[in-house]
Order: structure tokens, then C-alpha cells, then sequence
């Protein structure tokens, strides 16, 4: 197996994200002959930590995808915006309720949107991102000691990392449709939850359940019988095993970090799942 090398982090925390787990993960990717492609790409800390030559990154979440180009394409621009943002409780709730305004974030230039996301995530809580059913963001403020808002240098070589990346918002089956031989994919979907109160799938106000896993499923076992290399994460939950019986499926060990109860951040399984 190989070993996790020096990687460059990602700009966002994300509630959920990877990083704690690429030690497991890392060795398990193989060496990549075409595309490195990842549906839900979250914060892209398993996108970092490879380092692909060529990548597809791609999210259904239209800010999220919208922060991603403007680090790719404007970081610059986007470091001069971010120096007139600070860490207080009234300016955070006064930048959340912009997308509640008529004509929504639609009225705010790209790379301001991008701002505003980098701030909400580094100082909302937990790095957790929630929206209601009206699409509005409702993660509260973060209490911490000293936030960091924009760190350049991070922003830099994320920027430089994602010049040959393409990054798009589309619904998972319109990238999992175009997958081709030599690519690899690696998926990390809203998880099933495991109980009534770690449901945390309003990543969007469409939402992510059975049936969605479902539909990734069957893309996985498609991928399998062609010899398409992937992996996936997911929540350790019966309805996974039953939907990827057949495949490889390893559990392993991650950290609750979204609980804001310390007692509530214990560690839970998880699988990986892949036909390598």
C-alpha cells in the first residue's frame, strides 16, 4: 500500500469532510490512467491529497461550486474581498440573511458570493453547511477563540492545484453517466443516516435519500462489471450492505465532529466500499 505524502489542505472545513480519514483512504486509490472524477466534492480533501493531473470535481451545491471556479479562476481578487470580512456575531448574521434578500445571491457578484461562503464556513458553526426548505442557509454562528477567515497561502496552492479541473453542478448520474474506462472515481455522498438525529442529508433543499442511494448503487455496480476502478465512503448501515453486497466493503473508524456536545463526538463506522 502506498503512503499518505505531504498534501496541500483544503481552503473549507466541512462537516463530514475526509481529512481524518485519508490515512485509510489514500492508500487504497490506484494509480489514476485517465480522469480523476468526484461527484460530491465537498471540500475535495481526498482531491487535494491526490494531487490528479486531470480531475472532474462537481457538486449539486450551487455556492459550494460557485466558491470552487472563483478560487480556480479570481483568487487574487477573492483574497482582497476576503480581508473585509471579520469574526463577529451581528456582521456574521447580517452576511448569512443576504440569500433571504429579493433576487436572493443572484444580486452579488461571483467572487463576492465566493466571500461569503469562505466566511460562513470558516466561522458558522462546526463547518457545518444547512439550508432550509426555501434553499436559505441556516447554520448558526461559531463560537471560537480566533477564527481564520483567508489564508493565502492555502488559497494559492488550492488555486494552483485546480487548473486542470473541471467543476460543475449537476445532479450525480450526469457525471456517473460520462465516467470512461480509464478514469477513477471517488464518491462521498450524503451518508444514510444511522439514527432519526444524525440525519444531516439538507445539504440542499432537494435532499438526498433512499432512493438516491439507490441510483448510486446501481452506477456502482455497473462501474464493477466494466472494470472502472472507484471508491466510496458511506455510513456503516444495513441498507449499504445490502445495496453494495457483492463489492468490497471495509469498515472503519471516523470521528463525529458535528455534535455540540463533546460527549456526542465519539467514534462511529464508517465503510469504504470499491471493486479494487
Amino acid at each position: 500500500m502506498k503512503t499518505l505524502r505531504q498534501s496541500v489542505s483544503p481552503f473549507l472545513k466541512w462537516a463530514g469532510g475526509k481529512r481524518q480519514l485519508l490515512p485509510e483512504i489514500y492508500p487504497r486509490i490506484p494509480i489514476i490512467k485517465g480522469r480523476y472524477i468526484e461527484p460530491f466534492m465537498g471540500a475535495a480533501a481526498v482531491f487535494f491529497s491526490v494531487a490528479p493531473k486531470i480531475s472532474w470535481l462537481n457538486d449539486i451545491n450551487d455556492e459550494l461550486v460557485n466558491c470552487f471556479c472563483v478560487v480556480r479562476d479570481e483568487v487574487d481578487e477573492l483574497l482582497k474581498r476576503l480581508s473585509n470580512y471579520y469574526y463577529d456575531k451581528d456582521f456574521y448574521y447580517e452576511i448569512r440573511k443576504l440569500d433571504r434578500q429579493e433576487g436572493g445571491l443572484l444580486k452579488i457578484d461571483p467572487t463576492e458570493r465566493a466571500a461569503r461562503f469562505i466566511f460562513l464556513n470558516r466561522t458558522g458553526f462546526n463547518g457545518l453547511y444547512r439550508v432550509n426548505s426555501k434553499g436559505h442557509f441556516n447554520v448558526p454562528f461559531g463560537r471560537y477563540k480566533n477564527p481564520e477567515i483567508a489564508n493565502s497561502g492555502r488559497l494559492k496552492a488550492c488555486h494552483d492545484m485546480l487548473q486542470n479541473s473541471k467543476i460543475t453542478q449537476f445532479h450525480f448520474r450526469d457525471v456517473l453517466s460520462q465516467v470512461k474506462q480509464d478514469d477513477f472515481v471517488y464518491l462521498d455522498p450524503p451518508y444514510q443516516p444511522v439514527s432519526p438525529t444524525s440525519n444531516f442529508t439538507n445539504y440542499d433543499k432537494i435532499g438526498f435519500g433512499r432512493d438516491e442511494q439507490s441510483e448510486l448503487a446501481e452506477f456502482l455496480h455497473y462501474f464493477n462489471k466494466k472494470n472502472i476502478s472507484f471508491l466510496a465512503s458511506n455510513a456503516s448501515h444495513p441498507l449499504i450492505y445490502e445495496l453494495y453486497q457483492g463489492l468490497s466493503i471495509t469498515e472503519i473508524t471516523a470521528r463525529r465532529s458535528i455534535n455540540s456536545k463533546s460527549e456526542g463526538r465519539v467514534s462511529i463506522p464508517e465503510v469504504l466500499i470499491s471493486n479494487m
